[in-house]
């Protein structure tokens, strides 16, 4: 992210009600840029920056455990809310995974957590290729969390609890 990029998330804004499920923008883009084992991403349509999330390479990211290949959590992710409705959640999460695999092809899963009242992200993550676990975070601000995975291989994912150790920090 360059200076631009960066005051241009910092302007983003939630929905309604969104900010229980991805925080504050500006908050998460200055935790995860202090965060050696974090990468803060610009979402960009065409020359502009309409969202922001952030790749956690820690080795327990998203659920407090490793998985048995290497993975990444996605935190905070978010489409302003100027910009909703017009598929780009969907998008930008597709792109995600095509970056983490051309930036990081040591990293083989990427994990996140979306809370079970946030449909419309529950949604963007199945149709980017993102599978439904089944299991269920407890905690956060608004509630349980869906625990969802995507294979960066383009694997076949019909056994998608993957208990196991590893990261893909330093691989």
């Amino acid at each position: 992210m360059d200076a631009s990029s960066i005051d241009a998330v910092r302007r983003l804004q939630v929905g309604e009600g969104q900010s229980l499920y991805v925080g504050d923008p500006a908050f998460n883009l200055d935790n995860a840029r202090l965060d050696p084992l974090s990468e803060a991403m610009a979402v960009f349509a065409g020359d502009r920056v309409i969202g922001f999330y952030r790749l956690d390479f820690a080795p327990n990211a998203i659920c407090g455990r490793a998985f048995e290949m290497p993975s990444v959590g996605v935190r905070a992710f978010l489409i302003d809310a100027r910009e909703q409705g017009r598929g780009y959640g969907s998008l930008a999460a597709i792109a995600m995974c095509a970056d983490v695999r051309r930036r990081h092809p040591q990293c083989r899963l990427l994990v996140l957590a979306v809370h079970c009242v946030n449909t419309a992200g529950v949604a963007a993550y199945r149709k980017a290729g993102f599978i439904d676990t089944g299991e269920l975070l407890g905690g956060g601000r608004a509630g349980s969390q869906h625990l969802m995975l995507r294979k960066l291989d383009d694997t076949d994912m019909a056994s998608p609890n993957l208990p196991g150790r590893e990261s893909c920090v330093g691989q």
